[in-house]
């Protein structure tokens, strides 16, 4: 079930690697901008992302069909995943779907769960950094309107250092918006397989 990736197949060009990482994360954020019912002119199929990604414009508003609205006046989900050299991307979006602002600041809280619901034991990195650059920017205050979302990335490595040591795959994964709120069960778009790195990292929500 784990792809098991070896020190020797990592990409002799630690820039080169980043380059494709950003690329990778950027589709994920492409993608959940837009939405079946987005009427800015811009396909909301998967296998056709829109040009130019509002990654980095900030809170937009969602156009998904109402849901029933939790009671902690937000939504969490992901917005699918990808993978590129062993480096894992996958993209979460937090709905305001309340009838008053929302206000974020910091780090989504990450849990993983293997196939028996048992926490996996690891260590969640804000920002990535040791896992990859650029995904580093330090939190910023977030105001959601009703109907607004923001955005966060979640990035792993499948990678096996030590034969010695057994790989670590979590099937589950729940995410809260920040420590002491809510957690919502998001789907992780296949598993998380962390290889024996025992770290798994995370964006600052924008």
């Amino acid at each position: 079930m784990i792809n098991h990736e070896t020190s020797a197949r990592r990409p002799a060009s630690t820039a080169s690697t980043t380059i494709k990482a950003c690329a990778a994360v950027t589709a994920i954020l492409a993608l959940g901008a837009c939405r079946p019912g987005d009427h800015r002119g811009q396909s909301g199929g998967p296998s056709q992302p829109p040009p130019g990604s509002r990654a980095d414009a900030g809170p937009t508003a969602s156009t998904e069909p109402p849901a029933e609205c939790p009671p902690s006046g937000v939504r969490i989900r992901s917005t699918g995943g990808d993978a590129a050299m062993g480096l894992r991307a996958l993209g979460l979006e937090l709905v305001n779907c309340g009838e008053h602002p929302y206000q974020l600041n910091g780090y989504p809280v990450l849990h993983v769960f293997d196939e028996a619901r048992e926490p996996v034991m690891l260590r969640v990195v804000n920002g990535a950094k040791e896992i990859t650059s650029g995904f580093d920017q330090p939190p910023r205050q977030v105001t959601l309107a009703a109907g607004e979302r923001a955005t966060a990335v979640v990035l792993w490595r499948n990678l096996v250092t030590d034969s010695t040591v057994v790989a670590t795959n979590g099937e589950f994964l729940s995410v809260a918006p920040a420590a002491g709120q809510p957690d919502e069960e998001v789907d992780p778009d296949g598993p998380i397989d962390l290889g024996n790195t025992g770290r798994i990292g995370v964006s600052a929500w924008k």
